[in-house]
């Protein structure tokens, strides 16, 4: 089967718990649509856990760009003299840098980062650089194109691989709108509440949109689509 969730937020307990409500197996795909980390408790011990399964995948966010970002500049021993040589005159943009990522949920994603020995920093490192921008498949005679917050203004399915990580981590979908009569956008980053008050905590779905942030960080139940049977699964 193949699964969809998204905005997992560094909720590691409740993405164990939904791996287990759908008896998640090596015979399954599970496509991951982007903010893995920041806000929630555990951020890098989730990117371990699906870094270390090659049915997982995982498309980028716009916490997940910023975390990665940030974090490649973090891939030193932190001495006084090591700081002054990374950094010189630039050191105080980049704790400015580090203050508005934080002040955005970026907390518990630094400080579990800055826990690690280096190699393991560089792991992370090297698997958030593996995150896509997008993903368009085919399962069960349906065509879905997986973006955490859509697609970039002007995009169709001819030309999407000729925009940057700045336009899909920036897109924002009007879900009003149907971009495309035969294929299903599948999306994350906005929590249904925000586009429909009548769907807080759960998928929503209209014009050919499947929006599946459903606030799990914010205290909502986390959502899980089964595009195989349109199943949707709740923890």
């Amino acid at each position: 089967m193949t699964y969809a969730i998204s905005d997992l937020h560094g909720c590691y307990d409740q993405y164990m718990q939904m791996l287990g409500k759908i008896s998640f197996s090596d015979c399954d795909m599970l496509y991951v649509l982007g903010d893995v980390v920041d806000r929630g408790p555990e951020p890098i011990k989730l990117l371990r856990d699906m870094s270390m399964r090659a049915n997982v995948i995982p498309v980028l966010g716009n916490h997940d760009q910023i975390a990665y970002t940030t974090l490649q500049q973090l891939l030193f021993e932190f001495t006084e003299e090591n700081i002054k040589k990374h950094f010189g005159g630039e050191l105080m943009n980049f704790f400015q840098n580090i203050s508005n990522w934080t002040e955005i949920g970026g907390k518990p994603t630094l400080e579990g980062f800055g826990a690690l020995p280096m190699d393991e920093r560089e792991y992370i490192i090297e698997y958030l650089l593996e995150f896509s921008l997008y993903e368009a498949i085919k399962v069960n005679g349906k065509n879905f194109i997986l973006a955490h917050s859509g697609l970039p203004e002007g995009a169709t399915l001819s030309n999407l691989g000729s925009f940057d990580t700045y336009d899909f981590v920036t897109a924002v979908t009007d879900y009003n709108k149907e971009y495309f009569s035969d294929i299903f956008l599948v999306t994350g980053h906005l929590p249904t509440m925000g586009i429909d008050e009548e769907y807080r905590g759960r998928i929503y779905r209209a014009n050919n949109h499947i929006a599946i942030d459903t606030g799990a960080v914010f205290g909502e139940r986390m959502g899980c689509i089964c595009l195989d049977t349109d199943e949707e699964f709740y923890v």
